[in-house]
């Protein structure tokens, strides 16, 4: 991108970057402050000081399918862009990258060391950033199709828009399909490569014979266990709401989770929990809490990740 702006590119591009994190740590940042200015602290400590052992445990138990599946739905991506990654591998740095993820700004800073630390071992960083990017796309396109299915089935405060948004994502996807077989994959133009080299991943990486059902099963199981872990934390919290409501709400707090602008995991999430929960005839606070009880659930299930980031002994092997 910056090639055309001559010397002045490997300047530009860096300052931009940290503009863009730094704006999307404010952001963050904002909707808590804003979160606190309305409702105050009490919805956030409430949900902490009801925190028990049953739910700890719970959120440990899930943890663990949850992070299996996305390190089993990382390998097969990654062997299907030609850089092997054992399950077992992928699962110490899926751990590692959840627990960064939790507990520093962005929320995408581990996944962000997983991609490039797998791309080194390897010796191509570039096709392991690529493994990582597309095997979290996956996981984001099968929480998008799940959502829209159950927001479709149970009410929810986005319901009566759920058709509009529906049409634009079809529009937008046929458009992305229809530019892919139309324009050229390869050539001089920069755009022209990368199109290719990103048909040739999905074909290969997602769309592979030996990777689609894994990556599809994968994913889906991996989006139930989120959910369970959110429904544990409403019930935690204190909802008494059932389960038709709470299911489509907590699918929304989900969603939001997907901005990449938080502080250590906080700030659209709850946000958005609290707008959902009022907009459904629960209470803000209500919302509050439990998204709050959600990231905290969610720490404890990263814990195993600190001792992965600790203990520095985990190589991936760098056979391609």
């Amino acid at each position: 991108m910056g090639e055309e702006a001559g010397d002045a590119a490997p300047t530009a591009t860096p300052a931009r970057r940290s503009f863009w994190g730094w704006a999307r740590l404010a952001l963050g940042v904002a909707v808590l402050v804003g979160l606190l200015c309305w409702l105050g602290t009490g919805p956030f400590l409430a949900g902490l000081r009801l925190i028990d052992a049953p739910a700890l445990a719970a959120a440990l138990a899930i943890g663990v399918l949850t992070t299996v599946c996305a390190a089993w739905r990382w390998s097969l991506v990654a062997g299907g862009l030609g850089v092997r990654l054992p399950l077992r591998e992928a699962v110490a740095h899926c751990y590692r990258a959840i627990f960064l993820n939790a507990t520093l700004p962005g929320g995408i800073l581990g996944d962000v060391h997983r991609a490039v630390r797998h791309g080194r071992d390897v010796g191509d960083v570039g096709r392991g950033i690529r493994a990582v990017v597309w095997e979290r796309m996956a996981g984001q396109v099968v929480l998008v199709a799940v959502a829209a299915v159950l927001l479709f089935a149970f009410p929810s405060p986005v319901r009566p828009f759920l058709p509009v948004a529906t049409a634009v994502a079809v529009a937008v996807l046929v458009a992305v399909v229809v530019a892919a077989r139309l324009l050229p994959h390869s050539g001089a133009s920069r755009w022209a490569r990368a199109l290719g080299t990103a048909v040739s991943d999905v074909r290969l990486g997602l769309l592979g014979r030996r990777t689609w059902a894994g990556v599809l099963l994968a994913s889906a199981l991996a989006v139930a266990g989120h959910l369970a872990t959110f429904l544990v934390a409403a019930r935690t919290a204190g909802s008494t709401a059932p389960l038709t409501l709470l299911l489509p709400l907590t699918l929304l707090a989900l969603l939001a989770m997907g901005v990449p602008a938080n502080v250590a995991g906080f700030g659209p999430r709850e946000g958005v929990a609290a707008w959902a929960f009022a907009a459904a005839g629960l209470t803000a606070a209500e919302g509050v809490a439990t998204a709050t009880v959600y990231g905290a659930l969610v720490l404890v299930a990263s814990l195993p990740g600190a001792a992965v980031l600790l203990a520095r002994r985990v190589r991936v092997p760098a056979t391609v």
